[in-house]
């Protein structure tokens, strides 16, 4: 079920959604409950929403989303193979081994959308375990690590939609330049 907090996409997300190429094809990761699917879905991209439980999105079937129920951390191979997305959209979730696969994902000229919590957030709640807090600067170290252009990175404290320690990017995979021979 989807919290009231979580009821309308991302403010993030929704500022930088315009850069995901028009029509594309848009992963929603730890979907929840689809807000984000929905978000895109309206704007016109193909959407694969993928969750442990897609009970918060399931309605979505019937509108031409691809529905991927898996596990991410149970230790299975990355369920989407070797697919490429125009639009890779993460929010309120972190499991740092997903994060090669994440780049990998991305297709040339693709858009990485990421938005979690930080260390410090433990000060207002949930999540308060390390290993659910960005360092300082981790998404920045990431995309630096897999070759991708940072086009926008905020973190710090944010008011909305509640109190909390934030970490967020927009992060871009270079178009491949074309060779002449």
């Amino acid at each position: 079920m989807t919290s009231a907090c979580e009821s309308g996409p991302s403010a993030w997300v929704q500022s930088h959604a315009g850069l995901v190429k028009p029509a594309g094809t848009v992963l929603d990761l730890a979907a929840g409950g689809g807000r984000h699917a929905r978000y895109f879905k309206g704007l016109g991209c193909r959407i694969t929403a993928l969750d442990r439980d897609v009970s918060g999105f399931k309605d979505l079937a019937d509108t031409g989303v691809e529905i991927v129920a898996t596990d991410l951390e149970d230790g299975s191979p990355w369920p989407l193979g070797a697919r490429t997305f125009d639009g890779i959209v993460v929010t309120n979730y972190l499991h740092r081994p997903l994060f090669p696969h994440l780049a990998g994902a991305l297709a040339s000229g693709g858009v990485l959308i990421y938005e979690t919590f930080g260390v410090g957030n433990e000060r207002f709640g949930k999540p308060s375990n390390p290993n659910f807090l960005l360092r300082p600067g981790e998404l920045l170290e990431f995309a630096a690590a897999h070759g991708l252009q940072v086009l926008a990175y905020a973190c710090g404290e944010v008011a909305e939609p509640k109190r909390a320690i934030t970490q967020r990017i927009v992060a871009q995979r270079l178009a491949q330049a074309v060779r002449a021979h």
